[in-house]
C-alpha cells in the first residue's frame, strides 16, 4: 500500500509564498513522475507541474516563473515552491506520483488527500 502524505497549504496573502510538500510512504520500490495537480471551484482538475526521476519538468504557463517543483529521490519527496501568489491560485492542491511497488512490477498512479491553498486579493 503507497500512501501520499501532504502538507503546507493554508491561507496567503496576494503576492506572497507558500511551500507545499508530498511523501510517498509505503511499500515502494521505485517511483517515476511526481507532481502536482489543482482544482478550483466549479473546474476541472489540470496539471500545475510534474518533474521525473531524472529532473525534467512539465509546467502550465499559468506557473510559469512563479512555482518550482523539486523532490528529494532519496526521501520519495516532492515539493512545490509558490511565489507571487495570485487570487485565481486558489484550489485544493493534490499531489500525484507513479509508483512501482516491487521490481518488473508496473508503475500505479497514487493520489494525496489534497490540501486548500487560498489567495486573498
Amino acid at each position: 500500500q503507497v500512501q501520499l502524505v501532504e502538507s503546507g497549504g493554508g491561507l496567503v496573502q496576494a503576492g506572497g509564498s507558500l511551500r507545499l510538500s508530498c511523501a510517498a510512504k509505503g511499500s515502494i520500490f521505485n517511483i517515476n513522475t511526481m507532481g502536482w495537480y489543482r482544482q478550483a471551484p466549479g473546474k476541472q482538475r489540470e496539471l500545475v507541474t510534474v518533474i521525473t526521476s531524472g529532473g525534467t519538468t512539465n509546467t502550465a504557463d499559468s506557473v510559469k516563473g512563479r512555482f518550482t517543483i523539486s523532490r528529494d529521490n532519496a526521501k520519495n519527496t516532492v515539493y512545490l515552491q509558490m511565489n507571487s501568489l495570485k487570487p485565481e491560485d486558489t484550489a485544493v492542491y493534490s499531489c500525484n506520483a507513479d509508483v512501482q511497488t516491487r521490481r518488473w512490477g508496473p508503475y500505479l498512479s497514487y493520489w494525496g488527500q489534497g490540501t486548500q491553498v487560498t489567495v486573498s486579493s
